[in-house]
Order: structure tokens, then sequence, then C-alpha cells
């Protein structure tokens, strides 16, 4: 079996999320996103808003999971 950083998930249709986050993962986001604005491409310094880090953090974790590529790489596609 490959060794995924994440358990078992259901597949399903995409959907718009709602989730609720621990107080301190939430700090966590803004002082990343006020990280982020202050060295950001755009110059103005500002803040990144926590829920437009979600995908881009999603991604990320996606593309560093080995397991996850190497069975990405062995699943057949529709």
């Amino acid at each position: 079996m490959t060794k995924l950083k994440l358990g078992l998930i259901a597949d399903d249709a995409p959907v718009k999320l709602t989730i609720e986050l621990p107080a301190s993962l939430h700090r966590d986001l803004v002082l990343y996103g006020e990280l982020l604005g202050r060295i950001g491409p755009d110059g103005t310094g500002a803040a990144v808003p926590p829920q437009k880090l979600v995908v881009p953090m999603l991604e990320r974790f996606l593309a560093s999971d080995r397991g996850f590529a190497k069975a990405k790489r062995g699943t057949p596609t529709e």
C-alpha cells in the first residue's frame, strides 16, 4: 500500500467548502498572509486573506507528497 500524508478520503464532486478552523491555525494563516503581503510582487504590503491561501497551500502539499505523485502516476484516467 502507498504511504500518503493523508488517510482515505471519499471521492466527491467539486463543492464549495465551509470549514471551521482552530483559532491557532487561523491566527497562523492570518500571520502568513501578512508576511506574504510584505514580500509580495505587487509591493503594496497588503495582507493576503486566509481564504486565498488555502488552495495554493493544498496544491503545494499535494505536489510535495511523493506517495501521492507515485500513486497518481499509477492510476488510470477516465
